[in-house]
């Protein structure tokens, strides 16, 4: 089976009593940029539009190849102009307007919000539209996990604005670990009973499916995501390192330039040209970068939801090495499908990683181990099936309160 972006992965409508009324209802997804919505929501957009709704998709309008991408698979892509990490005042509210008159015009019977902006700038335009609204999380990213005088400021300059886009009478909102949630009740954010948990994006266990661990002269360690400081690639190169001539360090990864955390690919080819890593650029075979691999290393302090690396890794049955951190504690259970160790802690970091490329047989016990949790918990067909279910309920319980 290939899954891309061309030929997304098919999922049928379980429960066939659950067919929608015609005509078919208005689903708008919302999210940053569109190649996010292509590796992060495609499954479930698909999936939507297989159960019945009209399927549309807006993002910030730069990207025309993956703009290009969605409106080949036949979803109604409405441009914004949204920036993912700007902070221009007018520029933002810009955006916010632009979300109202696209939710006047389109007139939408449901909303699909995911990060930061779109669910607040969604959220509010959707509370002052009376929209229904799902709010998604995908982790607090930079502004809630730095320790920077900027990001806690403006992390609680947010908090207002989170409160106001979150009091929409007709809205859920879903984190991908019970932290996040945790963190938003206790400040108030949002009440208990319009807070779920789904946990990460899901995968398709199909596709990351295990290969036998190659053999090789040197294991082979595997950071995969993009190239943030906060992702954990500093202290990866250090492991690299610390432990030059014991492994192969591979890195799998793109620069997000608008990021105050990103890592130029300068820097990586640097390193690399320095002998520490092998840098393999942005790979859309991730299944065969992840077969080539014997452990799957991801030391983030980034607020993660629950990172779709690991989540792969371990369909894959692959060893994690991770941070004990929300989202990585998720998915990576200690001593079972991998290991985790305290954020920072480089000397800790460098022992979990001596423990594995050591231990053949650990890695391919944890590997199978990891392969069960995924499909126990993790398949983007759970991940579906407890998102369409919150579509009907929500959009259930409007209706009966208009």
């Amino acid at each position: 089976m290939s899954a891309t972006p061309n030929n997304p992965p098919q999922f049928s409508v379980l429960d066939p009593g659950s067919a929608l009324p015609k005509p078919p209802l208005k689903l708008l997804y919302v999210v940053n940029i569109p190649r996010f919505f292509l590796s992060h929501r495609l499954p479930l957009a698909s999936a939507a539009r297989e159960a019945g709704y009209e399927t549309h998709i807006a993002a910030a309008d730069h990207d025309q190849a993956a703009i290009a991408q969605i409106s080949e698979l036949g979803f109604q892509f409405h441009p914004l102009p949204l920036s993912q990490h700007g902070l221009n005042p007018l520029a933002e509210l810009r955006a916010l307007l632009a979300l109202r008159r696209l939710y006047a015009h389109l007139q939408p019977d449901l909303l699909h919000h995911v990060s930061l902006k779109p669910v607040i700038y969604g959220g509010i335009a959707a509370r002052m539209s009376g929209i229904p609204a799902i709010q998604a999380l995908s982790g607090l990213g930079y502004l809630f996990s730095s320790q920077e005088r900027k990001a806690k400021l403006l992390a609680r300059l947010m908090r207002p604005a989170f409160r106001l886009a979150l009091s929409h009478a007709h809205t859920l909102m879903i984190f991908q670990n019970p932290d996040d949630r945790r963190l938003f009740l206790e400040q108030r954010l949002i009440s208990s009973e319009r807070a779920r948990v789904i946990r990460g994006s899901g995968v398709d266990e199909c596709l990351f499916s295990p290969n036998p661990q190659a053999d090789a002269e040197l294991p082979v360690m595997l950071f995969a995501g993009r190239l943030l400081w906060q992702k954990g690639l500093g202290d990866f190169i250090e492991l690299a390192r610390r432990l030059h001539g014991q492994a192969r360090f591979l890195v799998a990864g793109y620069e997000e330039r608008g990021s105050p955390s990103n890592i130029s690919a300068e820097r990586l080819a640097a390193w690399q040209a320095a002998g520490l890593i092998e840098w393999l650029g942005k790979r859309d075979d991730m299944p065969e970068v992840y077969a080539g691999s014997h452990i799957v290393c991801l030391p983030s302090t980034y607020g993660e939801g629950v990172p779709k690396t690991l989540i792969e890794a371990a369909a894959c049955a692959r060893p994690c090495l991770a941070t004990d951190t929300p989202g990585c504690r998720e998915i990576v259970q200690h001593g079972v499908n991998g290991l985790l160790v305290p954020p920072h802690d480089i000397d800790a970091l460098e022992q979990a990683a001596r423990r594995l490329i050591g231990d053949a047989s650990l890695r391919k016990s944890m590997g199978e181990n990891g392969r069960q949790i995924v499909l126990d918990s993790f398949t983007a067909r759970q991940v579906i099936d407890e998102t369409l279910a919150l579509y009907r309920s929500l959009l259930a319980k409007a209706s009966r309160q208009r």
